[in-house]
């Protein structure tokens, strides 16, 4: 796919696998084990520009596009996909609503220390009645003179423990619904915050999720982003765009299976042939090459027409639905050509299983994602009634 490229992203692209190959790969089996923050790796990918990816210079981002930030995002989860995750959680969501919508005071304060990795970002939607149903939230904010209180309960928090800075959402005016929903930056440092106990999780665990309490916590009316009542609105843009990132996770994550798939095959012997010289094996190879290339291309795509600032958001939903469902089955064809030495923790490959099913739930669930595309397509076909 490297044709698709030019010059500098296959250098970006050359850059991102030099770095999960040196400075990642040595500890995935370590951060796996301990579920241990990676706080060392975190910081080198800030001074590489792996932390600010698609943000202006002035701000102290790498200034480079979607597709670079896909690319990146493919290579760091091809090695390590709780990495990838942690990168696009931090570009994504956190510093991408600050750039996004937030005033140039906010941006000139904010960015720089997230780009550079000085200061690591969350963004704090989920709670525990409110998954897929995000506009159904309790956490709320009332406003007192030049400052607001905010209170509620925030649930499966990436980078929820070691953030300085929080993007959360609150509701300021119950009588609008989903209208009433305001977006806020909350540094760690306000009174009121309470970090709860880190998730214990099947994958993806070097990738911190904690949950979040905010009792009373006070913070400037000043870092409210935007106008009160366009929290939601802004959070759903923001969600559009972070799932081309993990689509782009879930691309890595399945090649990263089919990669050490084909050497097993080449390596591992059956009644006296390598198990690849088996056609029952070559299929399963074959469905995941192209399945991989499939969702490579979705990804693309949707990237490509975010970097055009044209409507990304169905392409975004296809790309997220169709490549996390095809991680989940390279993950387990991987699993299956290894027999019973993919079950083991000894071998990559069980780690891939564990970690893939995380990408058909966050970001919105493959059952959300289907909702979109269809009520997209539908619209889109109604001057046919």
């Amino acid at each position: 796919m490297d044709f698709y490229l030019t010059e500098t992203q296959k250098q970006v692209k050359q850059l991102a696998r030099d770095f999960a190959e040196n400075e990642i790969s040595p500890y995935v089996k370590k951060f796996d084990i301990t579920g241990e923050f990676p706080v060392e790796i975190i910081k080198k990918l800030g001074e590489i520009g792996f932390l600010g990816i698609t943000f202006p210079e002035k701000y102290g981002g790498a200034g480079l596009s979607y597709l670079d930030y896909v690319v990146i995002i493919e290579e760091i989860s091809r090695v390590d996909p709780s990495i990838g995750l942690s990168v696009a959680a931090h570009n994504g969501l956190c510093s991408n609503h600050i750039f996004m919508f937030g005033n140039e005071k906010q941006k000139q304060k904010y960015l720089p220390e997230l780009c550079s990795g000085k200061k690591i970002g969350a963004w704090a939607l989920t709670e525990p009645q409110a998954g897929s149903d995000a506009a159904n939230l309790l956490t709320n904010a009332v406003r007192y003179n030049d400052y607001y209180v905010i209170n509620g309960n925030k649930t499966f928090t990436t980078h929820g423990g070691v953030a300085e800075v929080v993007v959360v959402m609150a509701v300021t005016d119950k009588s609008k619904g989903k209208n009433g929903i305001s977006a806020f930056i909350v540094e760690k440092g306000y009174s009121g915050i309470i970090v709860g106990k880190r998730e214990d999780k099947l994958g993806m665990r070097a990738s911190e999720t904690c949950s979040l309490t905010f009792d009373n916590c006070k913070v400037p009316a000043e870092n409210l982003i935007g106008e009160e009542g366009q929290g939601y609105r802004q959070a759903m843009e923001i969600l559009a765009g972070g799932r081309i990132g993990i689509a782009a996770l879930s691309v890595g994550l399945a090649q990263g299976a089919l990669e050490l798939s084909l050497k097993y095959a080449k390596e591992r012997k059956a009644f006296g042939k390598y198990i690849g010289e088996f056609q029952a094996i070559q299929w399963k190879l074959a469905d995941m090459a192209t399945q991989i290339e499939a969702a490579r291309l979705l990804t693309y795509k949707a990237a490509y027409l975010k970097d055009q600032g044209k409507d990304y958001s169905l392409y975004a939903s296809m790309a997220k639905y169709f490549a996390s469902e095809v991680a989940v089955k390279c993950a387990n064809e991987a699993v299956q050509i290894y027999g019973g030495y993919g079950y083991i923790k000894e071998y990559p490959v069980e780690k891939l299983y564990r970690d893939a099913k995380l990408l058909t739930i966050g970001e919105g669930t493959s059952e959300i994602q289907k909702l979109i595309i269809a009520n997209k397509i539908l619209k889109e076909l109604s001057h046919l009634d």
